[in-house]
């Protein structure tokens, strides 16, 4: 294999890496400012982080539908770096923070490594709730049945709604072969996804700044090894951040780089047979 060939194929593979990866490295680290609920003063943040069970229904005809509850643990600063303590922001003491997401999208799967791509639908959801003062805290989660249903929460009724979006983006790999995933299928592949994230008066209030705020809501997440067929109860942590649209690339314009380096070797080739 000559230089050219090795260059091609170097840069293909390192591009199919991109896309695999793409939805989890695209947001960055943009602060925001809380006015939160109890005794704690304002602070900067740029990250929220957590944990998650979501019912995912993987379908005969190559889709699934996915039904997430997410339960912020810890506000970050400082680039994703620095946890914050809940005493310092109130979350855990004051108040808790938890979304309810819906989604679908499509199937593939290549060897041991199973991708999914997620659509976007008017079909899904997302609400970003705030429960004050943390009533339902360890109440009774009630899934649903399928990645279609809704999560049932008890004591939730007097939860307040932050934000709502649908989805728009995202892309998500399972790869049992990975050396994180080991005997007890822990971090055994990742996703990201976007949403479009809508403040409500209520939200206004408690995400003050930026004005106008973030349009978008990112979630970066760890999966822990499932099986993708009929309907399955999956877990792990979940990160959210928030940009505006022009600062987070679509997947899948970075895995036409991929597919566009694999055209170039491919066009190279031929010329080489036409000489």
């Amino acid at each position: 294999m000559n230089a050219f060939k090795k260059t091609i194929v170097a840069t293909s593979i390192a591009a199919a890496a991109m896309f695999a990866g793409a939805t989890a490295q695209a947001a960055s680290f943009n602060p925001f400012t809380i006015n939160p609920v109890g005794s704690a003063a304002n602070f900067q943040a740029d990250k929220i982080t957590g944990n998650y069970t979501e019912i995912a229904t993987f379908n005969e005809d190559g889709t699934f539908n996915v039904s997430l509850y997410w339960r912020a643990g810890q506000f970050v600063t400082g680039g994703g770096n620095v946890p914050l303590e809940g005493g310092d922001t109130g979350l855990g003491f004051d108040y808790g923070i938890y979304a309810l997401y819906k989604a679908s999208g499509t199937v593939s799967v290549n060897g041991n490594i199973t991708t999914f791509n997620f659509a976007p639908s008017a079909a899904g959801d997302l609400k970003f709730m705030l429960d004050a003062p943390r009533n339902n805290v360890g109440a009774t989660v009630i899934a649903p049945t399928t990645g279609s249903g809704d999560f049932i929460i008890a004591g939730s009724g007097d939860d307040t709604i932050l934000a709502t979006g649908e989805p728009l983006t995202g892309l998500g790999t399972l790869n049992p072969g990975l050396s994180t995933c080991g005997n007890g299928g822990i971090n055994c592949g990742s996703f990201g996804s976007n949403t479009t994230f809508n403040l409500t008066a209520a939200g206004a209030g408690f995400f003050i700044a930026p004005n106008p705020f973030y349009s978008l809501s990112f979630q970066s997440g760890q999966l822990n090894n499932f099986n993708p067929t009929g309907t399955q109860t999956i877990n792990g942590s979940l990160d959210v951040v928030f940009s505006d649209a022009a600062e987070v690339p679509e997947p899948a314009s970075v895995g036409l780089l991929g597919l566009g380096m694999l055209g170039l070797y491919a066009a190279r080739r031929r010329n080489k047979k036409a000489a």
